[in-house]
């Protein structure tokens, strides 16, 4: 494993993160996503993400329950605050400083910690002042629960007043967390240039496009039982722009190229982002420890321009990369 600073701070994180959006709590029994948790530590993997909303809290408290013993200065412990939690209420969402607060506590007690080390706005909220959300996040640094601070899908002139903001109040954003992938690169035209510009990182989210650059979905053949694609709690819709005979036939040719690289799939598309030198690292999840194992041989691989140019021309425009894309990753209204 290699470790990578995170956004301009001192904080090392390792490169490949373990996250558990759509599995503990959810598609995976406990005890396997114990095993998960196990074998990312055995493979040198020291970063965990999560977020409250994953599962609705349930995810926090089995990866609490999964790191329980562990050393936790040698942990880096992520999670995220926005999305409607618990009974769903008319404050149990959102960026205000209720929420924040009350979320942040719920956190500590489901993760069995003292304190996050990066706390992040999971989306941006346009129903709360943002002086109000970045006063909350500076109060709970200063109260040692959070450590850092960062978010997740933020455009440019959203990281931009963010870190003014953070930077009046004596704290700094250091991270932003999209998602990105060789089919969706959304992020380079503009998030990347003003994070370069602000120091901040790029905690990057389904670096293997919900398991489509695994080349496991082949056009015209079933789908694989148990895989995302099939799964009615919410992976087959996040699957479903990728499951297109064109942007799968595409993928199917990068085999040889990940043969070239002595890679699988799987960890060629996560080489591929951490090509990205703002990319901190890239987060991967898991339901099954070997998987944890293939995927962590990205790390440190470094891909020559020859072969990323191959890449390039096998996606051609199944590539999505309109800048306007990360504008529609909040939404605009509070759900309830």
């Amino acid at each position: 494993m290699e470790f990578r600073y995170l956004g301009n701070s001192g904080l090392k994180i390792s490169e490949i993160t373990y996250g558990n959006w759509l599995t503990h709590g959810s598609q995976v029994e406990n005890e396997q996503a114990h095993a998960c948790v196990k074998a990312s530590l055995e493979a040198g993997i020291t970063t965990f993400d999560t977020a409250d909303v994953y599962a609705n809290t349930k995810a926090e408290t089995v990866l609490g329950e999964a790191l329980k013993g562990e050393r936790r200065e040698s942990l880096e412990i992520f999670t995220k605050v926005f999305g409607p939690i618990g009974p769903k209420g008319h404050n149990d969402l959102g960026l205000s400083r209720k929420h924040i607060m009350e979320a942040a506590h719920g956190s500590l007690s489901r993760l069995q910690t003292d304190y996050i080390d990066l706390y992040q706005a999971h989306r941006y909220d346009y129903e709360t002042p943002l002086e109000e959300t970045m006063q909350a996040f500076a109060d709970l640094v200063r109260a040692g629960k959070v450590l850092y601070v960062g978010v997740s899908e933020w455009t440019a002139d959203q990281l931009r007043d963010g870190a003014a903001l953070a930077k009046e109040l004596g704290f700094q954003l250091i991270s932003n967390q999209p998602q990105y992938s060789m089919l969706w690169r959304v992020i380079e035209g503009e998030v990347v240039p003003a994070s370069k510009e602000l120091g901040i990182s790029q905690v990057v989210w389904s670096p293997i496009a919900q398991g489509v650059l695994t080349g496991k979905y082949v056009p015209g053949q079933e789908l694989p039982e148990g895989s995302r694609a099939t799964d009615d709690k919410g992976g087959a819709n996040m699957i479903a722009r990728w499951m297109k005979d064109d942007v799968l036939e595409r993928v199917q040719q990068l085999k040889p190229i990940a043969d070239e690289a002595g890679l699988s799939m799987a960890a060629l598309a996560i080489a591929w982002v951490l090509q990205n030198d703002n990319v901190a690292t890239a987060i991967i999840g898991a339901s099954r420890p070997e998987q944890v194992f293939d995927n962590v041989a990205a790390a440190g691989v470094t891909l020559e321009p020859a072969l990323l140019a191959k890449i390039d021309d096998v996606l051609g425009d199944a590539v999505v990369s309109d800048p306007a894309k990360t504008l529609e990753s909040s939404p605009k209204t509070r759900e309830v």
